[in-house]
């Protein structure tokens, strides 16, 4: 057995080597019989072809040649019959392809089938006989019917002998088909009288070993006086038909001639019946050498055909000549398409030029007829290429995207180049798997949420919610609160995410005095391996909320101490009293204020500005008005509900202080005042007894400062009945109304509706503050002025001037 093997470099831009390799056996062969290791031949591992599912494709409907994968051999798998398969054919091959997949190869096989003697030459017919004219002269040609051997070479038809030769001898004469002419020669004259019958044997010879043969018997009837044998035109003719051509088409005519007259210048026609195909193709006229088609012809199945045509006369006289009709193709075989191979499942990251399905398209028409080319759809991302003579490939064009298109329909078209063109079409339905290339998209860049401060802890707050392209696990979203801090304390303290719904939740109660908005990032993570995120950031805005009541900064409520505001009798109408100061720590409408007289001793007297507070007179103040004037002033603010505050305004209306002084003696005592103050000068003392030294140098030095003061105050000048404070005389000649002066200082925090106020010094307004428990005696007055200067004295400066406060 020989065995070729021949390996090619890949040429085209495949992910496959392609290769070839050949063998030869003999035809014949026992199932199972080894044809070659195709393995060692095409340089394989044995574990390459188990991983590689490596399989025969033959594209036939009998697979004689099978593959063991265990041994990396070829065996004969159905029984080879050279002339069955082959017929005349030479050489004889089978021919198959050996593929792999995980990566897709593809490797061609050649086996070539040689033959062997297993067949003994025959006749068509057992016997010949002929008539034969007694007057037939020597050299007289007798056509003999050739033998038929399916062999072929050296185990064909080699020779053939003739017995008895007495009187005929055999003449063998090549002819253009490679066949032999058997002729029978006459080499002695016939004598009738002597020997009327003859019988030979013809006996066939093949070359194989051991030699067979077939044999054929010729009887001869001797006739009397026939002595001109019938002669064709021409030796050789030629015809041309197209295939499928119906039934009783004409395709040539022979013509032969006799010089004899009458009956033995009669001829007959007929075709040689070596090959029964013939018969069953070919009819001839026996009068008139017309040959008629009887069968039908395919050009794939046989492109020409030889016969031979004899002509006899009523003598038994013949001659031969050779018919060859050509069968001319016409395309009447669309292209067949056979998948190979194909996957039904691609990733989307699969690189460009990707093989993805393998087909072998064949079309059994001649030249243009079977000239095929393959087209697929140029809208989508993918394109065929040729490979082997028949094999094309279907691979990626340009990177996929799943969520562009998760499946495809691949429909691949082949035509042939034959008029009119004939094509064959077939989809294919490839489905894009995901891989995580997408990550999750939030619907909006930022966000802001709003909660109402005193909230419940673990309400819903607000939702964030992001989308992610992929599929299936690679899109599902999980959401994570990142770590940071607001005002140095963990963001988790304060809110909280669902992880899979993405509801943000409140963990405490939140207090917009103390905080009014903060900002924290949430990151989307979707589930893929690895995962991707994005962030997102939200800003939580606080909401007030009207709980906080307004606060009075002025007048201050004193424990101890009656605070009095001093109009003059002389006020005119609109008297600038004095102006309650208030301040509410919530924001927006919470944090407007209006201002409203509750109770009043005298209510015809003063009225509050509903929006700054002032206190003025309405009328002319008169004698007739009690000098102590008490006003309730109630501060509201603006919220849902509102909140209130009231303070009291005292007022002295008098032109001196003795008269205030009397007005006012008979205010009780704050006894809770007193014991709170108790409580605090003895919790001073233990703490200045423990400090005890530091405090002893701190005392004396306040000690010796207010002997000082003390002294300085009483070697003044100044009158000491009455006492009028500094600037509370109208000096500038007015009608004694106080300067309309306030001077504010205001520092704001980031929130506007917490704020400290502070009022500086100006105007002209005096604000007396007394001891109920004072004498009302001057000297104590006066002893006690110094404490006016004094940095811890009542006296105080308001808003709206300089205050006077004398403590009694």
């Amino acid at each position: 057995m020989k065995r070729q093997v021949l390996l090619f470099l890949p040429v085209l831009c495949l992910s496959y080597v392609l290769g070839q390799v050949s063998y030869s056996i003999p035809e014949e062969m026992v199932k199972g019989s080894v044809v070659g290791s195709i393995a060692h031949d095409l340089g394989l591992d044995l574990k390459r072809l188990k991983s590689g599912k490596a399989r025969v494709y033959t594209g036939g409907s009998v697979e004689y040649i099978g593959l063991n994968k265990e041994r990396g051999v070829v065996l004969v798998h159905e029984r080879i019959d050279r002339e069955a398969l082959c017929g005349e054919m030479t050489p004889c091959a089978l021919h198959f392809q050996l593929i792999l997949e995980n990566p897709m190869e593809l490797f061609r096989v050649t086996v070539e089938i040689t033959d062997i003697n297993d067949n003994t030459p025959s006749f068509t017919n057992t016997e010949k006989r002929f008539e034969i004219s007694e007057s037939a002269v020597i050299g007289s040609k007798f056509i003999l019917e050739k033998a038929v051997d399916s062999d072929i070479g050296r185990n064909g038809l080699q020779q053939y002998t003739l017995t008895p030769t007495d009187h005929f001898v055999l003449k063998l004469e090549n002819q253009a088909d490679g066949s032999k002419k058997v002729e029978m020669v006459l080499q002695k004259p016939l004598d009738r009288e002597k020997q009327e019958y003859m019988s030979l044997q013809l006996t066939a010879i093949d070359g194989g070993e051991p030699q067979m043969s077939g044999t054929m018997r010729i009887f001869i009837n001797v006739l009397d006086v026939n002595d001109n044998a019938p002669a064709f035109a021409k030796p050789l003719y030629r015809a041309k038909i197209p295939e499928n051509s119906p039934k009783g088409t004409s395709v040539a005519t022979v013509s032969a001639s006799d010089r004899d007259i009458g009956s033995n210048g009669e001829v007959s026609y007929l075709i040689s019946t070596s090959k029964r195909l013939l018969s069953e193709l070919f009819k001839i006229n026996p009068r008139t050498g017309e040959i008629i088609l009887v069968g039908e012809i395919d050009y794939e199945k046989a492109n020409s055909y030889q016969m031979d045509i004899e002509v006899v006369d009523s003598g038994g006289l013949s001659d031969s000549t050779k018919v060859i009709v050509d069968v001319i193709d016409i395309n009447d075989n669309s292209p067949h398409i056979n998948i190979v191979s194909k996957s039904e499942f691609i990733s989307e990251a699969s690189p460009p030029n990707t093989v993805i399905t393998m087909l072998s398209i064949n079309d059994p028409d001649s030249e243009n007829n079977g000239k095929v080319e393959c087209n697929i759809d140029d809208t989508i991302p993918f394109k065929i290429q040729t490979t082997l003579n028949g094999f094309y490939t279907i691979v990626t064009e340009v990177a996929l995207d799943r969520e562009r298109a998760s499946e495809y329909n691949i429909s691949v078209t082949c035509s042939d180049e034959g008029v009119p063109s004939l094509s064959s079409s077939v989809t294919l339905t490839l489905q894009i798997s995901d891989v995580n290339d997408n990550e999750p998209v939030f619907e909006r860049s930022s966000y802001e949420a709003y909660i109402v401060e005193n909230n419940t802890p673990g309400v819903s707050v607000f939702t964030v919610r992001a989308t992610d392209a992929d599929w299936n696990q690679n899109a599902r979203v999980s959401y994570i609160l990142e770590d940071s801090s607001v005002n140095g304390v963990p963001v988790s303290s304060y809110v909280s995410i669902s992880a899979d719904s993405g509801v943000i939740h409140a963990v405490r109660s939140f207090d917009y005095e103390q905080i009014k908005d903060f900002q924290f990032r949430v990151k989307a993570q979707d589930g893929g391996s690895p995962p991707l995120s994005s962030n997102v950031t939200v800003k939580m805005m606080i909401q007030d909320q009207n709980d906080n009541p307004p606060q009075v900064l002025y007048p201050v409520q004193t424990g101890g101490s009656v605070v009095a505001e001093m109009v003059p009798r002389s006020a005119d109408v609109g008297y600038l009293v004095t102006k309650v100061v208030a301040v509410d720590v919530d924001s927006g409408q919470n944090a407007w204020l209006s201002y409203k007289l509750q109770k009043a001793t005298d209510r015809a007297l003063f009225e509050v500005g509903s929006q700054n507070g002032e206190i003025r007179t309405i009328r002319q103040v008169s004698d007739k008005d009690a000098v102590k004037q008490r006003l309730s002033v109630i501060v509201e603010d603006n919220g849902q509900p509102s909140r209130s505050a009231t303070v009291i305004v005292n007022v002295a209306v008098a032109d001196s202080f003795p008269e205030v002084l009397s007005e006012f003696s008979d205010f009780p005592h704050d006894k809770e005042y007193n014991d709170n103050l108790t409580f605090y000068l003895v919790l001073a003392l233990a703490v200045v007894s423990f400090l005890f030294i530091t405090c002893l140098v701190v005392i004396i030095s306040v000690k010796i400062y207010r002997w000082r003061q003390s002294r300085i105050l009483y070697h003044s000048n100044l009158p000491v009945i009455p006492y009028y404070p500094p600037r509370y005389s109208d000096t500038l000649g007015t009608t004694g109304t106080l300067q309309h002066v306030y001077n504010y200082e205001v520092c704001r925090t980031t929130d506007s509706r917490k704020s400290d106020c502070k009022f500086g010094r100006g105007g002209s307004q005096n604000v007396l503050i007394m001891d109920p428990s004072c004498s009302g005696t001057m000297q104590r007055m006066q002893s006690e002025k110094s404490i006016l200067d004094e940095p811890d004295s009542p006296l105080e400066v308001s808003n709206l001037g300089f205050k006077s406060r004398v403590t009694c």
